[in-house]
């Protein structure tokens, strides 16, 4: 019935759960500490981090597409920081906030087509005809008509974010796991 078996195994039993205690009182400050981080996070956090996920999540289910402004795969610089493709949004962002997260709106894109720069600049009417006809061809004319549609306004609260960033990165995760 006794625990130890003399003064030396009590001895090295007290240091084994001191440690084990040391470590709980560690982990459970972490957790405080990510707890009260992610409490002083605003909206404007949250829709970072949901915005994030979800771009992670377009540019891994068009892994194998090429870029769909121009159709090109462009060069491969999966070394460089962020890589080559951005996630386009068809109608931007700052237009078109209720689309933000639609997955239908947003699509593997050259960095260069996306930023508005260099010979794919999205000001050309004709690329931005480009991008349409290839979307077109991508999800059919009824999804392109309904992404062009008008729309409810939308306000993402907290909560939605949080929910939105989730999903985001369940779905990514299917896909990286399906690819093994």
């Amino acid at each position: 019935m006794q625990v130890v078996c003399g003064p030396s195994c009590a001895l090295a039993l007290a240091k084994k759960n001191a440690a084990k205690d040391a470590e709980a009182k560690r982990k459970a400050q972490r957790r405080q500490d990510r707890e009260r981080k992610e409490a002083l996070l605003t909206v404007s956090d949250w829709t970072k981090k949901a915005q994030k996920a979800f771009n992670a999540y377009v540019r891994e289910r068009d892994r194998n597409e090429p870029c769909i402004d121009c159709g090109e795969w462009g060069p491969d610089e999966s070394w460089k920081a962020g890589g080559s493709f951005d996630a386009g949004h068809y109608l931007s962002r700052g237009a078109f906030p209720e689309l933000r997260f639609d997955p239908m709106n947003c699509h593997k894109q050259l960095k260069s087509c996306n930023a508005g720069s260099g010979k794919y600049a999205r000001k050309s009417r004709t690329v931005a005809a480009a991008y349409r006809e290839r979307l077109i061809e991508k999800i059919g004319l009824a999804e392109v008509e309904r992404l062009e549609g008008p729309h409810e306004p939308k306000r993402y609260r907290i909560e939605d974010l949080k929910q939105i960033e989730a999903h985001f990165k369940a779905l990514t995760k299917e896909l990286v796991k399906a690819r093994g």
